[in-house]
C-alpha cells in the first residue's frame, strides 16, 4: 500500500516507517510544521526535520514537509486560549489530532494515499463486518488512545498503527539495532502546539497576569496569591508558592480569579466518584442497543496507564454520567472522560467533563 506517514523526529516515528517498510509498504514521509514562528514563538523544528530528513534518505523515501500554521492557531491554540480563560483545563493535543493531524493534514494530501501512519501507540481493530474500532496498544504506560478519543469513523478507517502491537523496549532496541541516530533521543514530554515554549510563558504572553487570591476552601482562610486563575489547574500539587503542604487545587472562581486549595495528600476534597459528561463523541458508533442506558465500561480522566471501573449512564437530556467503582483524583472541568470497553481492548470515545454538580446514586 501507499503510506502517507507522519514523522515527528522522535524514535516512534522512526521506527514506524522501518516496521512499514519491513512491511512491505511504500511510504512517503510526511511532517507537519505548525511551530508559532509568527507569534513570538518557535517549535525548535529545525532540528525535528532534519532528523526526519535523515531518516528519508537512510531509507531512500520522498520527504516534504508542509505547513498548516494557520489552521494550528485557529483551530487548536484558540480552542487552548478559549477553554483556559473560561476557567477550564484544556486538552490540545487531543484536538491536535482530530483537527490537524488527522483533519486538515488528510483533506490536503492524506487522502492520496490509501493509509495514513502514524507513531501512535494504538492497534487497529476490525470485526467480522469488517467494522473498524480503535483499540489499545500491547503497552498499557506508552498507550495514546486517550490522545485519540474525537478522531471520527472516516479518519480511524485510513489509518494504521505500526506501533501499537510492540512495547517502548522493542522499538528502541529496533532503533538501536538499525542505527538510528534518535535511538536515545528522550521522548517529547510538551504540549503538541508549545514544542519546548513553556506552558506558563505562552499563557502570560496571551492573557496577561492579574493577581488573585488563593483560599483555603474549609476555612476560607487566604494563603497566599497567584498571578491569574489561568496558571492553575483542578489537581494542581506544584507551583503554588505555599508551606505546610501539600497543597492542592480544587476549585476556582473565574469571576473573583480566585483559586481554592486545600491540605494534606490525601484530602477528599482532591477526589470525586460521579463524573458529568458533555458532548459525548463515539468513535465508531454507540456500542449499545437502543434502550440500554447504563453500561459497565472502563475510563481515564487524564493521561495515565491505570483505567478505572465504572457504570455509565445515559441521561435523559443526552449527557452521561460516569459512575467510578473507586474515588477519582484531580477531576478538571474541561478534560475529557474517555470512554472504553470494560474489558480495557477498545476505545470507544470521549465526553467533556463539565463539573456540574450530580445527584449521588
Amino acid at each position: 500500500m501507499r503510506i502517507a506517514a507522519l514523522i515527528s523526529g522522535g524514535v516512534d516515528s522512526a521506527v514506524a516507517v522501518h516496521q512499514l517498510l519491513e512491511q512491505g509498504h511504500d511510504p512517503h514521509l510526511f511532517y507537519i510544521r505548525i511551530g508559532m514562528d509568527g507569534d513570538g514563538g518557535d517549535c525548535s523544528a529545525e532540528e525535528d526535520i532534519e532528523m526526519c530528513g535523515y531518516i528519508a534518505r537512510k531509507y531512500a523515501l520522498p520527504f516534504d514537509v508542509v505547513t498548516l500554521h494557520d489552521e494550528y492557531w485557529e483551530n487548536v491554540m484558540e480552542y487552548a486560549l478559549r477553554t483556559v480563560k473560561d476557567g477550564l483545563t484544556p486538552n490540545p493535543d487531543l484536538m491536535c489530532n482530530r483537527m490537524i493531524k488527522f483533519g486538515f493534514f488528510e483533506l490536503r494530501w492524506g487522502h492520496e494515499f490509501d493509509r495514513t501512519a502514524t507513531g501512535h501507540y494504538a492497534t487497529n481493530i476490525t470485526d467480522a463486518d469488517g467494522t473498524a474500532w480503535l483499540g489499545t496498544a500491547v503497552d498499557p504506560v506508552k498507550d495514546q488512545t486517550d490522545f485519540l478519543a474525537r478522531i471520527t469513523y472516516g479518519q480511524l478507517s485510513h489509518l494504521i498503527f505500526p506501533l501499537g502491537g510492540m512495547p517502548k523496549s522493542r522499538v528502541r532496541e529496533i532503533a538501536l539495532a538499525t542505527k538510528m541516530p534518535n535511538a536515545q533521543r528522550r521522548d517529547s514530554q510538551g504540549i503538541c502546539f508549545l514544542g519546548k515554549i513553556n506552558y506558563n510563558d505562552f499563557l502570560r504572553r496571551h492573557l496577561g497576569e492579574k493577581s488573585g487570591a488563593i483560599v483555603e476552601i474549609e476555612t476560607g482562610r487566604k494563603l497566599g496569591e497567584h498571578k491569574g486563575y489561568w496558571f492553575h489547574t483542578i489537581g494542581q500539587r506544584r507551583g503554588l508558592g505555599l508551606s505546610g503542604g501539600p497543597w492542592y487545587v480544587v476549585s476556582k472562581n473565574v469571576n473573583d480569579n480566585v483559586v481554592y486549595v486545600s491540605n494534606g495528600y490525601d484530602t477528599d476534597k482532591q477526589y470525586g466518584r460521579l463524573i458529568h459528561l458533555d458532548e459525548m463523541h463515539w468513535i465508531t458508533r454507540d456500542p449499545w442497543p437502543e434502550g440500554c442506558d447504563s453500561v459497565d465500561i472502563t475510563f481515564k480522566n487524564r493521561h495515565m496507564p491505570e483505567f478505572f471501573d465504572a457504570k455509565l449512564t445515559r441521561l435523559p437530556d443526552g449527557d452521561y454520567l460516569i459512575d467510578s467503582s473507586r474515588r477519582v483524583q484531580g477531576i478538571a472541568p474541561g478534560q475529557f472522560g474517555v470512554i472504553y470497553d470494560r474489558d480495557r481492548r477498545v476505545c470507544l470515545g470521549s465526553g467533556v467533563i463539565t463539573g456540574r454538580p450530580v445527584p449521588d446514586m
